[in-house]
């Protein structure tokens, strides 16, 4: 166990430490960003920005998922470079096809996705920015397989030094406003990918004297059987943070769109951890091959992943006026509203990622899409119920009930494929701990001043002791993190 999570913490630390120094820049540049760019030019670059991510769901047929699955039924390096190959060069010709047409219909698609608001302009930086973002992630992919964490740090912090510096140029000091966000983030995207292409190229070039396998148009048949089923379900898993911000478009106008935008920007604290946690997981998850081993370890990360951002969600809900209020322009502080819920729904994200496993070990990637359209279906009806009387922070509230119903869906689903031994007892611990410190905190302390800072503050720091006096942590546990925390210690002492 202790080698276990030694790996995941280690993995997700190298795996994150590019958006732990993307985060950090963009909270401090967040006030002069909001300070350059219009309500409306927000809502304009974070809708293109969403809706990239989603046709790169669509685009990618699923096969970034299937080669980690199978990077690991074999250990010859040739045929996982094969693999690799295959996986990349297939990646390739369909993002090239699909930016092209994108580039050729720019001005319908912009009048389609921005509700009447024509920018050309805009669809075709983002089209860039589909072909960049889609092959960069299976580049990525290629070095979390082989837990190439030294190599993943510098280019991941290559790429936010490049994002960081094109973006302030193009927003500060050019005043490009949306098209400025855009081509800041992508054009470094694409820089960074072709860099990396050309590090792999050892994996991505047929060696010279070694011929081409007869069997590659069967293993891209088996690679896109294991990935096609896995793609409804992505997607609709990722449309819940697409339709919550059409849906304010079309009701309320895209300056409370960039309001909303602003908010999930703001819960990028729980995106975070959860990005962390879906990037590091799945590779050592399917590395285990004891069933018996694998199925304490996901109950147990399971729990204190839950602990972890649960904690992190209480405090937003406590303290969150504050950080909006140091954050943004005064314009966007309505984004408080919305934020606690934000990082509600991205936190239960992280946990369905966990299913998602238990359902790629047994190879049976197909019970992931009725999960996932029984949570687009909720939030849609949540948010026509819930938005009306309460705006932002019900479309917050209906986005973490959809990951709900989709989580108890896929649970459902999923358990009798792979035993998992869910702590459920200390899970609704958990529930009545976090949900109680930080609802009465809401609810009887102040929402302002300096009184009202440190009476929150201080009830969110005092989570963790609760935990622990209501009998949360076991003795076993007590003494994991004390082996893992003891290398600090000798370290501290000098020795």
């Amino acid at each position: 166990m202790h080698g276990l999570l030694r790996r995941l913490l280690t993995t997700t630390a190298a795996y994150q430490i590019g958006d732990i120094v993307s985060k950090l820049f963009a909270v401090a540049l967040l006030p002069i960003y909001t300070r350059n760019v219009s309500t409306d030019d927000y809502g304009i670059a974070e809708l293109l920005m969403t809706f990239v991510i989603l046709v790169s769901i669509l685009v990618r047929f699923g096969i970034g998922e299937a080669f980690v699955r199978y990077y690991f039924h074999d250990e010859d390096a040739v045929r996982r470079a094969a693999l690799a190959r295959r996986s990349v060069g297939f990646l390739v010709v369909a993002t090239t096809l699909c930016a092209a047409v994108g580039v050729a219909l720019a001005g319908p698609l912009s009048d389609l996705l921005l509700d009447g608001h024509h920018d050309p302009t805009a669809v075709r930086i983002a089209m860039l920015g589909l072909w960049a973002f889609t092959n960069l992630e299976l580049a990525y992919a290629m070095l979390r397989v082989d837990e190439r964490v030294k190599a993943y740090a510098i280019t991941t912090l290559a790429n936010v030094t490049l994002t960081i510096v094109s973006t302030f140029y193009l927003v500060v000091v050019r005043g490009d406003g949306a098209h400025g966000l855009l081509l800041g983030n992508y054009g470094a995207s694409a820089v960074v990918l072709v860099g990396l292409w050309w590090s792999l190229r050892g994996k991505l070039l047929v060696p010279h004297g070694v011929a081409r396998s007869a069997r590659a148009s069967e293993s891209l048949r088996r690679l896109l059987r294991f990935g096609l089923p896995t793609v409804p379900a992505d997607a609709s898993v990722y449309a819940l943070n697409l339709v919550d911000r059409y849906f304010i478009l079309h009701r309320y106008g895209l300056a409370t769109a960039g309001i909303y935008s602003a908010g999930i920007k703001l819960a990028g604290v729980t995106a975070f951890i959860a990005r962390a946690f879906q990037y590091s997981w799945p590779p050592l998850a399917y590395s285990i091959k004891d069933d018996e081993e694998a199925s304490r370890f996901y109950a147990f990360v399971a729990t204190y992943y839950l602990m972890l951002t649960g904690w992190v969600v209480a405090g937003l809900l406590l303290l969150g006026r504050w950080m909006t209020r140091l954050l943004v322009a005064p314009q966007y502080f309505e984004a408080h509203k919305a934020l606690p819920w934000l990082a509600l729904g991205w936190a239960l994200y992280g946990l369905f990622v966990i299913f998602v496993v238990i359902a790629g070990r047994a190879e049976v990637t197909t019970r992931n899409f009725p999960a996932a359209a029984c949570g687009l279906a909720a939030n849609v009806g949540l948010l026509f119920v819930l938005v009306p009387p309460l705006g932002i922070a019900g479309a917050g509230l209906a986005l973490s009930g959809a990951y709900v119903v989709m989580l108890i869906v896929m649970r459902l689903l999923t358990r009798r494929l792979f035993h998992v031994a869910f702590e459920w007892g200390r899970i609704a611990q958990l529930a009545l701990v976090l949900g109680g410190a930080a609802g009465a905190g809401e609810l009887l302390l102040p929402t302002d001043g300096l009184v009202g800072f440190l009476t929150r503050a201080a009830v969110a720091l005092a989570i963790p002791l609760l935990l622990g006096l209501t009998g949360f942590y076991r003795p076993e546990e007590r003494a994991l993190l004390a082996r893992m925390v003891a290398p600090l210690r000798r370290f501290a002492r000098g020795g």
